[in-house]
C-alpha cells in the first residue's frame, strides 16, 4: 500500500470555509475510484494549512493518478501550489472494520 499527502500552506488568504467547499465538492469523484481504499481530506486551522490524505493500493495506482497536470489542477483549485509526498504503508489499523483473529 502507499499513503500520498497533498498539503497546502496559506498565507494570511486562509479561507477554512472554501477548503470546506471544495471538499465537500470533490468527494464523490472519489468514491468507487479504482486503486483507491480511502481518502480524508483534512484542515490545522491554526497553522494554515490543508493536508490530503490518500490509501492506495500500489504504488502503481498513486503514481499514475498524481500526474503533473493533476497537481497543476490541485494548484488552480486551491490557489497554492501542494507539496506531494509519497509514503509506503507498512502497516494498517482500520478499527472500522472487523479484524481476523
Amino acid at each position: 500500500m502507499m499513503t500520498v499527502f497533498v498539503t497546502f500552506e496559506y498565507d494570511e488568504s486562509f479561507d477554512h470555509e472554501r477548503i470546506l467547499d471544495i471538499a465537500r465538492n470533490a468527494k464523490g469523484m472519489f468514491v468507487g475510484m479504482p486503486g483507491l481504499r480511502q481518502k480524508a481530506f483534512t484542515v490545522d486551522v491554526e497553522n494554515r494549512r490543508a493536508t490530503n490524505v490518500y490509501l492506495w493500493d500500489s504504488e502503481e495506482a498513486a503514481r499514475k493518478f498524481f500526474t503533473p497536470k493533476l497537481a497543476e489542477r490541485i494548484r488552480g483549485l486551491y490557489g497554492v501550489t501542494p507539496r506531494i509526498e509519497f509514503a509506503e504503508t507498512l502497516v494498517l489499523v482500520d478499527n472500522a472494520v472487523p479484524q481476523a483473529a
